[in-house]
């Protein structure tokens, strides 16, 4: 296995069924190892890193119930705390965003909000949406990395979504992000209706409102 990425709850190995399972089958998966933190208590790390690993399996499971292009997950591994699940090989929507014409990356964002719109009909949020956490393979976006989803179904954690991944698109897509995020927001609409998009936009709003009012506090002082 190739370590590929390392993160504070987890490291992500490259792999393949061959070496995991079958001979003669070299299709590529990935292994989601949750790791073992030596300050905590040995019986409260084991609950933590089983009911985490439990989660983000259950979260992508009802995802790709709801339609939404996820990784179809192969095994789930409660001793060890891994999640071996399918590779998505294709290329990360940071790159390609910045490199098609004005059209087709408007598109792009279009599927991106319809395909975040699915995820929040399942009851899920994402909670760290980027174009780095987003592939596209055979004209596909797929959705990736949901270690810090969530099951809420709520205004307020909806919104929290799409707002921090405007805050994503603003910092990485500078240039036109604000069509960009648009056309996300219409894509979105188009799968959960006209009445809980302005519901969504209102708390998008708000939430900036109170960022804005933080950062004045903080200069007033």
């Amino acid at each position: 296995m190739e370590l590929i990425k390392q993160g504070a709850e987890a490291k992500i190995y490259l792999a393949s069924f061959e070496e995991l399972y079958f001979p003669l089958n070299d299709e590529k998966v990935i292994v989601k190892h949750r790791i073992s933190k030596r300050y905590r208590i040995k019986e409260i790390d084991q609950k933590l890193r089983k009911e985490r690993t439990v989660r983000e399996a259950r979260i992508l499971y009802k995802a790709k119930e709801f339609g939404v292009n996820v990784p179809r997950i192969y095994e789930v591994d409660l001793k060890d705390m891994k999640i071996v699940m399918e590779f998505i090989e294709g290329e990360r929507l940071k790159e390609l965003l910045e490199r098609v014409p004005m059209k087709e990356r408007l598109e792009l964002c279009k599927e991106v909000g319809r395909q975040l719109g699915k995820l929040h009909e399942s009851g899920v949020v994402h909670g760290d949406l980027t174009t780095s956490n987003m592939i596209f393979k055979d004209g596909k976006v797929y959705l990736i990395d949901f270690g810090l989803a969530d099951f809420d179904p709520t205004l307020e954690a909806q919104g929290v979504d799409l707002h921090l991944l405007k805050r994503a698109m603003e910092s990485t897509h500078y240039k036109w992000f604000d069509k960009g995020f648009e056309a996300v927001l219409q894509g979105y609409a188009e799968v959960r209706g006209g009445e809980k998009m302005e519901k969504v936009k209102e708390k998008i709003a708000e939430i900036e409102s109170r960022g804005r009012y933080v950062r004045e506090r903080k200069w007033i002082k």
